[in-house]
């Protein structure tokens, strides 16, 4: 019986020669043999990776791909006997290669490679232009080029699992998808799956430095190590393309918005396309900031006049010369007359002037410059929350077709809160792309446990009120200004040597929302934390629900413990870590925090009403309506938009000084919550990575304390009020604060 389940059917066998039976024999013996040494591999791998010993570094990310339990295992095996795809093209290859990886990690053994469809219980990959695909009638041309479907289907041969797009690009993305849905141990015997971004452009900004310093970068060097490439491509850049490929992202920014022309010489053109090489499998374009006095610096001219016709010429044939070399190039991200870089006002041009000169030089090779709308000047004396939009609404429209407008998500700079920034929904005419900041220059660094997705989620539901009630900021950069114009989203990467790449745990998780909610951003930060947990951490909801509470509750504790009611800008000079909001004596108002505070005995907080700047002019009158009251501006922005007496009754009941207290201790309780729910896994997870966690909590609970004793021990200083019954005073007097000096403090700019 055993020979016959062997052999199969007996007329097969009688056509065979004795030599040919003798093979198959062995063939077949030898592949039962495997396939019981793989089952036992398997169970033995799910019980390695299942004992809270197991020795983990967080260097797979989300990609972990943890043995099944056997009973899973044995229920997703028979859906993944073997493979079809077209492995001559590379995109399609990477796509198998990580279906091998994924199902081998997972099941035990990887599919078995074929040429056609075997039977039931295979996966097809491949796009619409397959003859594979023919006669199936497949909706593919409504999801785009990147978009996919996963569907069972009957094809000729047997019922398999179809993974198809319009675009190689699109198959890898689909492939993903389906091992997300395995490691989350979704069913998967009816899968119809369909799903397109919807944005076109999802970019990682590395702020990495020539010399492989990261600027706000708190997880080691940069990636890029130019000094081995092109010779040597470190095989953590194929990890690092699989990771983003993984989330949707397509696009990468090597160097920093402060930029060093050398990017665009000769030598580094073939360092960069060393790293276009091995991203362009997992559909990543590498894009360079560009230095815009860079004709000066490296082409010998005497001005960079954006409309001087040799500064033009000198463009164009730098462009011809990056497109000769890594002929899919994406472009020039460029940061101009901000923070002391050079730029076209330079030369008394407009913002318009420089991007589209720079456009016109990418134009005949496709290429996009995002032209970045943070900027503040020595030269302009009004609220900073206004400057960007006083510059770029009146160029509305005067951009070229392949500039995007670069816009941080509020108009200061990444503080842990803001509100929306005033030119969501205020330029019409031109594409804008939401900046975010994935690295945590004012949330904690590395060590403080801020998970982002709900910062974000903030933002893009915020509704604009341009041109009507319901245009969110997310709806604002989906709706392309005209029909092909460009759409995107980009994230400030917090990414280094590290070995767990983010500098720590859960600093992984805002890379993940962030490629999440670039794909879609009208997705949920609560289900892309659930999400995360499980891939990062367990599947098990045991586990895995105490993970998102930390998450979901955390950011908030952050805002609470820095920067409560609307208050923003107060950490220390150049480095940003640790409070400082006494310091007023820097060259520039708006590089102190007092700037943004103006806290005096009478009261706290930035007049921004028709009484002070009028910077809520700036805003569509529904939104400068609601805040521009008190009695309906949310309190979360309260003091960002008004200066409020110490005395105020707030709709709470308190005072806003009960109320300001108030909100730094809850920011400590939070994170004493956060401290207790993670004391509940020990020994549910592996030891390596709890104790850092661990760790990383006890640095964010004693620098919390720090920052509510400071600020406390401030505002008391300019208020003169005692403390509300039931909080305790700073134990130290405020110069005790103010002589805390952390001159090496990671990340600041060079």
């Amino acid at each position: 019986m055993v020979l016959h389940r062997l052999l199969g059917s007996g007329t097969t066998w009688r056509l065979l020669q004795p030599s040919q039976r003798r093979q198959r024999i062995a063939r077949q013996e030898s592949e039962a043999v495997w396939r019981s040494i793989r089952s036992i591999i398997a169970v033995l791998l799910a019980l390695i990776f299942a004992a809270p010993g197991h020795a983990e570094t967080g260097y797979d990310l989300w990609l972990r791909y943890a043995p099944l339990a056997p009973s899973q295992a044995q229920r997703y095996a028979p859906h993944f006997r073997y493979l079809v795809a077209d492995t001559t093209r590379p995109t399609l290859a990477a796509a198998v290669q990580e279906l091998d990886r994924g199902l081998g990690r997972m099941l035990g053994s990887p599919p078995a490679h074929a040429g056609a469809v075997q039977g039931n219980g295979g996966i097809v990959l491949a796009t619409a232009d397959s003859p594979l695909l023919s006669g199936l009638d497949l909706p593919l041309a409504p999801l785009g080029r990147e978009g996919f479907l996963i569907r069972s289907v009957a094809m000729p041969g047997g019922r398999v699992i179809l993974v198809a797009g319009n675009s190689d690009a699109g198959v890898l993305y689909g492939t993903f998808r389906l091992l997300r849905l395995l490691q989350l141990q979704q069913p998967i015997d009816a899968l119809a799956v369909a799903d397109a971004p919807k944005l076109q452009l999802r970019v990682l900004d590395h702020w990495d430095n020539l010399d492989r310093y990261v600027e706000r970068g708190y997880a080691g060097q940069s990636l890029w190590d130019w000094q081995k490439l092109p010779g040597y491509t470190d095989p953590r850049y194929t990890d690092y393309a699989r990771a983003n490929a993984s989330i949707g992202i397509n696009a990468t920014v090597l160097n920093n918005v402060n930029a060093n022309a050398d990017i665009l010489t000769a030598p580094y053109l073939q360092k960069v396309k060393a790293l276009a090489g091995v991203f362009r499998p997992y559909g990543i374009r590498v894009y360079l900031t560009a230095r815009f006095s860079a004709p000066i610096e490296i082409g010998g001219l005497k001005t960079a006049d954006p409309l001087d016709p040799a500064v033009r010429a000198w463009w164009k044939a730098k462009a011809d010369e990056i497109y000769a070399v890594i002929p899919d190039f994406g472009g020039f991200l460029v940061k101009a007359n901000s923070e002391g870089q050079p730029g076209p006002s330079d030369y008394k041009r407009s913002h318009a002037d420089g991007a589209n000169m720079l456009a016109d030089a990418l134009a005949p090779h496709g290429g996009v410059v995002m032209w970045r709308a943070f900027v503040y000047s020595e030269h302009n004396d009004a609220d900073r929350h206004k400057q960007a939009s006083e510059e770029f609404v009146p160029l509305d429209g005067k951009f070229r077709d392949n500039v995007l407008l670069q816009v941080k998500n509020g108009a200061i700079d990444f503080q842990p809160r803001e509100p929306f920034h005033p030119l969501f929904g205020a330029m019409p005419k031109t594409p804008l792309m939401l900046e975010v900041q994935i690295t945590k220059e004012y949330l904690g660094f590395a060590t403080h446990l801020a998970y982002l997705g709900t910062m974000w989620e903030e933002v893009l539901e915020s509704d604009t009120f341009r041109p009507r009630a319901g245009s969110t900021v997310a709806k604002v950069l989906e709706t392309p200004v005209a029909p092909r114009a460009l759409t995107g989203m980009a994230g400030v990467a917090n990414i280094g040597t590290d070995i767990n790449w983010s500098g720590s745990q859960f600093d992984q998780a805002n890379w993940y929302a962030y490629g999440r909610l670039a794909w879609d951003p009208d997705a949920r930060a609560v289900d892309i934390a659930r999400d995360w947990a499980r891939l990062t951490w367990s599947a098990d909801s045991a586990i895995a629900d105490p993970i998102v509470a930390m998450m979901m509750e955390s950011r908030e504790a952050v805002v609470n413990y820095m920067t409560p009611l609307g208050l923003g800008h107060l950490m220390a000079t150049g480095h940003h870590y640790g409070p400082a909001p006494w310091v007023s004596d820097l060259a520039r108002p708006e590089w102190n925090p007092a700037y943004y505070h103006r806290a005096d005995a009478n009261g706290i907080g930035f007049d921004r009403t028709p009484t002070g700047t009028n910077a809520l002019g700036q805003y569509a009158p529904e939104v400068a309506k609601r805040w521009g009251d008190l009695k309906t501006v949310p309190d979360r922005l309260l003091l960002w938009f008004h200066h409020v007496p110490w005395d105020y009754r707030m709709r709470s009941g308190g005072t806003l000084w009960d109320r300001l207290v108030a909100q730094y201790d809850a920011g400590i309780t939070t994170v004493e919550d956060m401290q207790r729910r993670w004391s509940t896994l020990d020994g549910k997870i592996d030891a390596r990575r709890w104790a850092e966690v661990r760790d990383f909590l006890a640095i964010q609970r004693q620098e919390a304390q720090w920052w509510r004793d400071a600020s406390i021990a401030y505002w008391q200083s300019v208020s003169h009020r005692p403390l509300p019954a039931g909080h305790l005073p700073p134990p130290h007097p405020l110069g005790y604060y103010q002589a805390i000096r952390t001159p090496h403090a990671p990340g600041n700019g060079k």
